[in-house]
C-alpha cells in the first residue's frame, strides 16, 4: 500500500518513512503543502498524513483542497497544537484523524493500519457510473444490470477511473500504479483504454473515456 507523507521537518519524515516501510507501506515524501496537495491529486494513496505547519500551504488548506474535490483518501492530521480547536478545525475540514506530536511511533502506525482497514472497506462497495456498477469486491461490472466481460487490465483501469473521475490518470502512472508494470510501454495502455471503450460505450453518444491528448484519460465530466 503506498502512503503519502506531507511533513517539511526532514528528521521527522525521514523517520516515519523508515518505519511505515518497515511495515510493508510504500511512502512518498513532500516536504511543503502545494507539493503534497499535487501529489495527492496525481496519485492513489491508502492514506495521506498531512502536517498541519508547512511552507507554501498549511495542512488544513491541503485537507480542505482534496475534500472540495471529492478526493476521500483518509487523512491523518499531524500537529504540535494540542488545542480542541485545532483538532476540531481539522476534523471538520475533512481529515479522519488526528495525531498530537510528540508521538511514538507504535500509535503511529496503529493509526495507519486503522485507517487502511476503513479504507479497505469502504473500496469493497459498489461503485456507480452511469448506466455501470462495478463491484469492486466481487471484481465484475455490470452495465444496464447485464455482466461485462473484462480482462483484469480492464478491470482495474475501469475501476481506476471511476474512482479519481475528475482526475487526469498518465499513461505512465496506470503502468506504475494502477497495473504495477514498469515493463509495459504507452502503447499498451493505449490498446486496452480502446478495447474497455468498445465494451462500456455500447449506446452511448459520447465515450465514457476521455482521451485528454498529452496528459492520459479521464472519465467524461457529464457522467
Amino acid at each position: 500500500m503506498r502512503v503519502l507523507l506531507v511533513e517539511d521537518d526532514e528528521v521527522i519524515s525521514e523517520r516515519l518513512k523508515r518505519a511505515l516501510e518497515k511495515e510493508g507501506y510504500t511512502a512518498d515524501i513532500a516536504h511543503d503543502g502545494q507539493a503534497g496537495l499535487e501529489m495527492a491529486r496525481l496519485g492513489e494513496y491508502s492514506v495521506i498524513i498531512l502536517d498541519v505547519m508547512m511552507p507554501r500551504r498549511d495542512g488544513w488548506s491541503v485537507c480542505q483542497a482534496l475534500r472540495d474535490s471529492r478526493n476521500v483518501t483518509p487523512i491523518l492530521m499531524l500537529t504540535a497544537k494540542d488545542s480542541i480547536e485545532d483538532r476540531v478545525k481539522g476534523l471538520d475540514l475533512g481529515a479522519d484523524d488526528y495525531l498530537v506530536k510528540p508521538f511514538s511511533l507504535k500509535e503511529f502506525l496503529a493509526r495507519i493500519r486503522a485507517l487502511t482497514r476503513r479504507n479497505k472497506i469502504e473500496k469493497s462497495s459498489i461503485i456507480h457510473l452511469g448506466d455501470l456498477d462495478i463491484d469492486a469486491g466481487a471484481k465484475t461490472v455490470t452495465k444496464g444490470g447485464e455482466p461485462l466481460k473484462l480482462t483484469k487490465r480492464e478491470f482495474t483501469l475501469l475501476e481506476a477511473l471511476a474512482r479519481n473521475r475528475r482526475r487526469i490518470l498518465s499513461r505512465d502512472y496506470i503502468i506504475e500504479q494502477i497495473w504495477n508494470d514498469e515493463d509495459s510501454v504507452s502503447n499498451t495502455v493505449n490498446f486496452h483504454v480502446t478495447s474497455l471503450r468498445k465494451k462500456v460505450d455500447v449506446g452511448r453518444e459520447k465515450s465514457l473515456i476521455e482521451t485528454v491528448h498529452g496528459f492520459g484519460y479521464r472519465i467524461t465530466e457529464d457522467i
